[in-house]
């Protein structure tokens, strides 16, 4: 789509730059309490970074249907809220000892305070989303995290086992593009839109969601422990089978399966090296399969929101899909 070609990232951060900044001030009060550690663990979570691609995501939806109110900014520090309590379980869950090239929060203050620090950020975006006095968007925030909650057990179940597309597609919706999906969403509640300009939306975070995963996945395997900021391959070392993997598992000899599935099930690289994954992966374009589907996942994406009017805001939109399939970390 052409219009992509009119903005790059730069414009398009200049576009929400007083709204992201707004929204930091507003993290960082709200995961302020009256305990020192979740202070502490939020302040230590905040400082980490990340891209903030959610909020924004969130921001671009309301402003897209021409929403001018301040919702956008406090709905946009719960879905990074709701992201970092996720993060923050996630490592526990993982035993991961680094996030975004630090020490994971638990590795400083211990699974007993993180969880329960994850717990109180889980409660305290509830808390800032109830100030809207919306009730749906307090059954999509609902939805949402049961859904999550329920695709992080359902993941456990599945740890180091052979798993199929469908079900890994089911695992990515729940992990990250209900996420996306719901940010898109909730701009469009904000802004008052029609049931066929939410589902549009919907669609556009999902699609992009499902294509931001399977990259994310593809660089896990690929990219270098600098640039990731964690071990690499760190996800087949989890026991979880991504769709790179699970295409050459569909398609490899049984001496190739069975050095994967030392991986997967051992949970390192015992008498095998990520070089001789990365071989296998290679021989069946595995790899290539996977970015080729997570473009049609951003093609997707750019054509929910075609019958929107052409704006600043649209054309950041259709820019967001090819950032996330050309990223490198």
């Amino acid at each position: 789509m052409s219009a992509t070609a009119a903005i790059n990232g730069k414009e398009v951060f200049d576009l929400l730059r007083d709204d992201l900044v707004a929204l930091e001030g507003e993290f960082g009060r709200d995961t302020v309490s009256g305990v020192q550690a979740i202070t502490e663990i939020g302040e230590y979570l905040r400082a980490g970074g990340g891209k903030r691609i959610r909020p924004a995501l969130l921001l671009l939806s309301a402003k897209l249907l021409d929403y001018r109110g301040q919702g956008a900014v406090r709905l946009g520090a719960v879905v990074e809220i709701i992201h970092t309590a996720t993060l923050v379980h996630d490592d526990i869950i993982d035993e991961a000892k680094t996030r975004r090239g630090r020490p994971a929060a638990n590795t400083q203050w211990g699974n007993s305070k993180c969880v329960l620090a994850g717990d109180w950020l889980y409660m305290q975006a509830f808390k800032i989303a109830v100030q809207e006095r919306n009730f749906r968007i307090l059954d999509t925030l609902i939805e949402l995290t049961q859904q999550m909650v329920e695709g992080e057990l359902l993941q456990m179940e599945k740890l180091g086992k052979s798993i199929t597309l469908d079900e890994h597609f089911d695992l990515i919706f729940r992990k990250t593009a209900c996420l996306f999906s719901v940010c898109m969403r909730l701009g469009a509640i904000l802004a008052g839109a029609t049931p066929e300009q939410e589902a549009a939306l919907g669609q556009y975070g999902h699609d992009l969601g499902m294509a931001f995963q399977i990259v994310d996945d593809v660089l896990d395997l690929t990219a270098s422990e600098d640039v990731l900021g964690k071990p690499v391959a760190s996800d087949l070392r989890e026991g979880k089978a991504t769709m790179a993997v699970i295409h050459s598992l569909e398609r490899c000899t049984p001496e190739e399966r069975s050095k994967i599935e030392t991986v997967l099930h051992h949970g390192a690289f015992n008498g095998v090296t990520h070089a001789d994954i990365l071989e296998i992966l290679h021989r069946y374009g595995s790899l290539e399969v996977a970015t080729a589907r997570a473009t049609k996942y951003a093609e997707s994406a750019q054509r929910a929101i075609c019958t929107f009017p052409d704006t600043e805001i649209k054309r950041a939109l259709l820019w967001a899909p090819e950032f996330v399939v050309a990223r490198e970390k």
